[in-house]
């Protein structure tokens, strides 16, 4: 059972929770990559076994949201989940201006990370230290905005709805927070719902009461390892150089600096290599 589940998780689960939960359906050693808070829902990808020591390649993927951005109200988390530390009277903008707004801010930029994030700083989560009153300074770091796409202007709630394409490592919050001081007012996340990572879709996934109803018949449409780095390159061992590729010798060859998947005599997958400076090194063994 090594390999990829997608969970479409849901409001008040934490990314712990979901693991927690698959694991005991499961039975099985299992990781995640890319964590939502607990009001946030969407595509949370599952590394089953033996695919949790491929989670290197999945945290560098982009990422596809859709949020609702609250105008005229600040909160001391960004999202609906905090308190709140102020109001104002919102004349809401037209869509024009928005997509203007929106527009501005595709590209790569520097963005600082809220103080309630789970980001560690000397061993502490940022949020730890929030929760105790203490402000940490929080070096900015590079994100990209791919696109955006505005869904609906909701002049009864003072509400916007928009699609974003970002880079890793983006917080949807702190863009929140950005559009709306780039409108002429302050605002919060109420709601945050994750499309989708790198080539993993939301519609795609299930649920985890899906998971424990259907165990035995989504088991069988897991996305193996070998399926997930479909697109590299094979490279198949003889029985000699198999023994040798499992036991952790670097075997040469003349081939360029990349991933491969690996097989054996009879075709069978056996893992991962790389291939760097012309020596093959086993990467993840099955």
């Amino acid at each position: 059972m090594d390999g990829i589940i997608l969970i479409n998780k849901e409001k008040e689960y934490t990314s712990h929770d979901v693991v927690a939960i698959a694991k005991k359906i499961l039975g099985e050693k299992i990781g995640h990559t890319g964590t939502l808070d607990p009001n946030a829902t969407g595509v949370l990808p599952l590394l089953i076994g033996k695919a949790t020591k491929i989670s290197k390649y999945l945290v560098n993927h982009d990422k596809v949201y859709k949020s609702i951005l609250k105008l005229g109200v600040k909160t001391d988390t960004a999202d609906l989940a905090g308190t709140v530390l102020e109001k104002q009277e919102v004349t809401m903008p037209k869509e024009e201006q928005i997509k203007e707004v929106f527009s501005s801010m595709i590209g790569k930029k520097q963005q600082t990370p809220p103080m309630y994030s789970a980001i560690k700083i000397n061993g502490k989560k940022l949020y730890e230290y929030a929760r105790q009153g203490k402000t940490i300074e929080i070096q900015s770091r590079k994100i990209e905005i791919y696109s955006f796409v505005l869904n609906k202007v909701d002049t009864n709630t003072n509400e916007i709805t928009f699609t974003v394409h970002c880079s890793k490592g983006t917080y949807i919050r702190t863009l929140c927070e950005q559009i709306a001081e780039n409108l002429g007012t302050i605002g919060y996340m109420k709601e945050l719902n994750r499309l989708q990572v790198g080539e993993f879709k939301i519609e795609n996934s299930i649920t985890l009461n899906q998971l424990k109803e259907n165990k035995d018949h989504i088991v069988k449409s897991i996305i193996t390892i070998e399926q997930f780095f479909c697109d590299k390159e094979k490279i198949i061992l003889d029985a000699k150089r198999e023994e040798q590729f499992l036991n952790g010798v670097k075997l040469q060859y003349n081939l360029i600096d990349e991933i491969y998947r690996i097989y054996n005599e009879k075709q069978d997958f056996i893992g991962l290599g790389i291939i760097k400076q012309g020596y093959l090194k086993r990467d993840v063994v099955l």
